[in-house]
């Protein structure tokens, strides 16, 4: 296992003047870690929301709406704080570090990228097939937007992705590193994580463009 100086686990570039406490600190991070999951989780449900509407031709009752909103809500709301939940091992110096981290990085890779990408390309995959067979101006606009929104989600957090799979690859000493390379991972991994993060700005403009109720009520609002 190589020691690198500069190698830390909290950076101080990053923790410099932060003066709510070391326990407000990791708190915050696990917080990060479930907000992450959460939203990956509404993403692949938007999709298969689209799928069921679209493809399958299946509306829920207005009546019945609201409910079932609140019900998916929690559900996903709940099985984020569960995903982010081996965040506390590492935050708290609980068990071995190496070993938690990489158990997180792989539950990222796993649950926060590969799966919903699974998912979400395939009901779209579906979703746009058949609005392929269809004729109008709203139709073709919607798989417009379908397109745009697979295609910002993966340009945006595949990169984060792969240097995350390098990193695991590092920790686990599967590959061989230098100091240098170990210092450039780092400096990729909060570079293409910020790229990633910028995809929670943009998505809502493309949903916004996407549905015209969201528009109409976006207005009334200003």
């Amino acid at each position: 296992m190589h020691l690198c100086i500069g190698h830390t686990r909290k950076p101080a570039a990053l923790t410099r003047g932060w003066l709510l406490g070391d326990f407000l600190w990791k708190l915050l991070h696990i917080v990060m870690d479930a907000n992450f999951y959460t939203s990956i989780i509404f993403l692949t449900c938007i999709s298969i929301d689209r799928y069921l509407v679209i493809v399958q031709a299946r509306e829920t009752l207005k009546s019945h709406q609201s409910m079932y909103s609140r019900i998916l809500c929690t559900v996903v709301w709940v099985l984020g704080c569960a995903l982010a939940l081996p965040a506390l091992f590492i935050h708290f110096d609980i068990g071995r570090s190496t070993v938690w981290r990489l158990t997180i990085q792989g539950f990222i890779c796993v649950f926060g990228f590969l799966v919903p990408a699974i998912v979400m390309i395939s009901c779209y995959s579906i979703t746009v097939s058949r609005l392929l067979l269809t004729r109008g101006f709203q139709k073709h606009r919607a798989m417009r937007v379908i397109i745009t929104i697979v295609t910002a989600f993966l340009l945006l957090w595949t990169p984060y992705q792969i240097t995350m799979v390098i990193d695991i690859l590092l920790r686990a000493d599967v590959v061989q590193y230098s100091c240098d390379m170990r210092r450039s991972l780092n400096t990729a991994l909060v570079a293409t994580h910020c790229l990633a993060l910028l995809h929670s700005c943009i998505n809502p403009f493309l949903y916004a463009a996407a549905e015209e109720k969201l528009r109409k009520k976006m207005k009334l609002c200003f």
